[in-house]
């Protein structure tokens, strides 16, 4: 692991033990609404605050785009970071097992390396461009499957703005028809990371944050995946509707979705 992921590591790790000795009392969590079926916790400000400090202890002239504190420095930086203090607050909130934190560097606005930890299993998820995708320092890959129809794809349900639902709706109708099934979980970097894994064959979801995906976005690239907008493009990071899967499946996944978009 190179330093900028150690330290980075460092981090995530002390706020992942943090996020697990708070799960032991979640009754007495203060959470406030963001927005409808978007939720803050003392967790994710606590977490978020042991990333940042962190960071910018090692890396004072950094920038940082975070979910809770925003941009943090100059956002024209030639080093960014891209954070989730907790990705899947409203699992975390449940007892739900399925939660993250995320992290991403971009340099000169391409993303370069990338972290993504899941406290709960203890499995930790690294890329650096160029340099392969690992699980738990072991080298992953996107699944070899071919078939659409034994394909399982992971997705994420437009809670928070809910603009694209119908859309939505009837493009997953037609993915339940022709694959061996969905599964909905509650954090796009996890979503993205079981695609790198191989654990599932493709994802796609609408309206999501740079910080929900930059990493895992890295990690499926790192591991012989694409990563594409709904149309098939490279501006996923920007809108944050995001496609990705091992190339045959994302080519059938993007013709499954295109009628729907016109």
């Amino acid at each position: 692991m190179n330093p900028i992921l150690t330290t980075a590591w460092k981090a995530a790790r002390k706020a992942g033990h943090m996020m697990l000795r708070a799960s032991n009392n979640l009754n007495h969590i203060k959470v406030d609404n963001k927005a409808i079926n978007d939720f803050v916790s003392d967790v994710d400000r606590e977490a978020e605050r042991i990333l940042v400090s962190t960071l910018q202890e090692s890396y004072p002239h950094h920038a940082i785009l975070s979910e809770e504190m925003g941009q943090i420095g100059n956002e024209k930086a030639e080093y960014q970071w891209i954070i989730d203090p907790l990705d899947g607050t409203t699992n975390y909130l449940h007892g739900h097992k399925q939660f993250a934190i995320s992290m991403a560097l971009l340099h000169k606005g391409v993303l370069t390396e990338a972290l993504v930890f899941a406290p709960e299993q203890n499995d930790l998820y690294t890329a650096s461009r160029g340099q392969g995708a690992l699980l738990n320092d072991k080298r992953i890959r996107v699944s070899s499957r071919i078939e659409m129809s034994r394909s399982l794809i992971a997705t994420g349900f437009p809670v928070v703005d809910q603009s694209m639902m119908d859309t939505y709706l009837a493009i997953l109708k037609d993915v339940l028809a022709k694959t061996a099934g969905a599964r909905r979980e509650g954090a796009a970097s996890l979503d993205l990371c079981h695609v790198a894994s191989g654990r599932a064959d493709g994802y796609f979801e609408f309206n999501l944050k740079p910080w929900d995906i930059a990493a895992g976005a890295l990690i499926v690239q790192e591991a012989g995946g694409i990563v594409t907008d709904m149309q098939g493009e490279q501006e996923w990071l920007q809108s944050g509707d995001i496609v990705a899967a091992n190339p045959k499946i994302l080519a059938q996944l993007l013709q499954i979705i295109a009628p729907h978009l016109k």
